[in-house]
């Protein structure tokens, strides 16, 4: 069989049993050098990472093809690649990439078609001197998304 194929099997099982962890990414280079990143609705733990590491290689004989196994976490300051990763990053500060420009705020809601930034700006008072804040909301297209990650801050 397949090391690919054989491997997607194995993850699909282990993702049965563990629902809130989804794939970012497998690779298996010429090599039989197997990498998958996960990511998690609650984050993924060392935990986790050793599950569906034993998932895969507990399964996988050597005899049929030598592998080396490596499982991870996503990469904090990658961009966003699936609509689950802003689901689950609800109530951070993102910042996004369209067609048009950058917007950078308060992720607080996301459907299947777009999601809500907002921000608190100053803005001169409409009576008077001086300035308020105010909140304004976003709403962003997934298609016109080119980019997106969370901004760290220390």
């Amino acid at each position: 069989m397949d090391l690919k194929k054989r491997v997607e099997e194995l993850l699909e099982d282990a993702l049965k049993e563990r629902s809130d962890i989804f794939v970012l990414e497998l690779n298996i280079s010429e090599n039989n050098d197997i990498k998958i990143v996960l990511d998690g609705d609650n984050g993924v733990t060392i935990d986790d990472a050793v599950f569906f590491s034993r998932q895969i290689e507990h399964n996988l004989d050597r005899d049929e093809a030598d592998f080396s196994l490596t499982v991870s976490s996503v990469d904090i300051t990658k961009p966003f690649r699936l609509k689950r990763q802003f689901r689950k990053n609800l109530n951070r500060t993102v910042k996004v990439k369209t067609l048009t420009g950058e917007q950078e705020g308060l992720l607080v809601a996301v459907d299947d078609d777009q999601i809500m930034l907002e921000n608190k700006v100053r803005e001169p008072k409409k009576i008077g001197k001086g300035k308020v804040t105010v909140v304004k909301q976003y709403n962003i297209p997934f298609d016109e998304i080119k980019e997106a990650k969370v901004v760290l801050k220390f």
